[in-house]
């Protein structure tokens, strides 16, 4: 089972706009993919789901990252790193059996001009500490607002080139 993590909470993000798109070109692929978008968290996982506890809320979400085998995570640049609500879903996912020994691929995006750069460096030494292994390839997609045409597709020429690559090593991983 494969599994899209849209690793923000803002709703009517880019981050969730470009794990539809990656969403529908794996299925192009063959793969077919769940999205996970932190909008859907606990609106009090602080207080319910955190060492050791668990709510009914988020039993579901337990459910689908202990189902996942392979997880991508589309990965906005929040003030230089990645948004906390990452960090804060990780942790309340059981340690360590929801991502010991499972795949990630990563790829970040921002609104500026690196990409999220830093915040996939960030984020990677938190996958290896959980034990996830992270594909050597990951993106970082500049400028996201220029990049979508009309109908929501990627449309520069180098970005559909490097997100096809990554598409593919992905499903090969």
């Amino acid at each position: 089972m494969v599994t899209i993590v849209a690793a923000t909470n803002r709703t009517g993000s880019y981050t969730l706009k470009l794990s539809e798109y990656y969403q529908k070109k794996l299925k192009e692929h063959g793969v077919d993919a769940d999205i996970l978008t932190l909008t859907d968290l606990p609106a009090n996982i602080l207080h319910t789901d955190l060492y050791g506890n668990r709510s009914k809320e988020f039993q579901p979400i337990q459910d689908l990252v202990t189902a996942t085998e392979k997880f991508l995570f589309v990965v906005p640049e929040y003030n230089g790193s990645f948004p906390g609500v990452l960090k804060l879903f990780v942790d309340a996912c059981k340690f360590p059996e929801s991502f010991f020994g499972k795949k990630a691929a990563l790829l970040g995006l921002s609104s500026g001009k690196y990409g999220n750069v830093r915040g996939i460096e960030h984020f990677t030494g938190i996958c290896h500490y959980i034990n996830l292994h992270v594909m050597p390839l990951r993106l970082h997609i500049p400028q996201i607002n220029l990049e979508f045409n009309e109908n929501g597709d990627l449309f520069k020429e180098d970005t559909v080139k490097f997100t096809d690559q990554q598409i593919s090593r992905f499903v090969e991983f």
